[in-house]
């Protein structure tokens, strides 16, 4: 059966994944620190609301709304295009959303009650968490492969496509340290790439895309005038 697919609006990645990401899939979006990964993210959210008025819900819990709000405005990203179809949550609304209730041991249940109550409520089809190491950190299920396992089916029972925002270097994502690169459907990562020891360029490759035939190739990743596009790398 043809698999329905979320196109990340990429210019020219979408083709290598086949027209997109399959929908209900949970996807990590991993990489170094300035690659964009968080921009992506929020990128993929907001096109599909903006574009095709799909809802989506983006939990930032690394910094605050306002400064993710200022940072994606920046971007070309603005919030105000998109105020019926894109929502941004960040811990300190969360928690409050939580209650009183929400001790280290009983967080993890309320926040997932939490969560899925808002999705059925407000129709959301899209969900981004920023970022799994934080939540891994609020919840205390620390890295047991049976604590990811439960995470990861709650959030395909959820039935909205998640990008899941990590931290893991993309290069190392499979070599068996890391369970999240198998309990995931599929895996992009983001790299800061030195060339020619004077120039930086930010690079994407996708690792894994579950029920697609994909390339698996680095390619550059450029940023200009709101858009996000893949061009062949530049040679060392």
């Amino acid at each position: 059966m043809e698999q329905d697919r979320v196109k990340t609006y990429v210019k020219g990645f979408d083709e290598l994944i086949e027209g997109g990401i399959p929908k209900g899939h949970v996807v990590l979006v991993s990489g170094t620190p300035g690659a964009m990964k968080s921009s992506l993210a929020f990128y993929v959210l907001f096109n599909q609301a903006k574009r095709d008025g799909r809802k989506g819900l983006y939990l930032t819990l690394e910094q605050s709304r306002s400064s993710m709000v200022r940072q994606m405005a920046r971007l070309g990203m603005d919030m105000d295009e998109v105020k019926d179809t894109l929502a941004v949550l960040d811990l300190g609304v969360i928690n409050e959303g939580l209650g009183e209730n929400s001790g280290p041991g009983s967080w993890l249940h309320i926040f997932k009650t939490y969560l899925g109550q808002l999705v059925a409520k407000e129709g959301f089809e899209f969900l981004a968490i920023d970022s799994l190491e934080v939540l891994e950190t609020m919840s205390g299920i620390g890295n047991s492969r049976t604590d990811l396992f439960y995470l990861f089916e709650w959030m395909r029972e959820l039935g909205i496509t998640t990008l899941l925002i990590s931290e893991i270097l993309p290069d190392r994502i499979l070599e068996g340290s890391y369970d999240e690169g198998y309990l995931s459907d599929g895996i992009i990562g983001l790299k800061m790439h030195l060339v020619r020891e004077i120039e930086v360029q930010r690079r994407i490759r996708c690792l894994k895309m579950r029920e697609t035939h994909h390339d698996t190739s680095y390619y550059s990743l450029l940023f200009n005038d709101g858009q996000f596009q893949i061009a062949k790398v530049i040679s060392e």
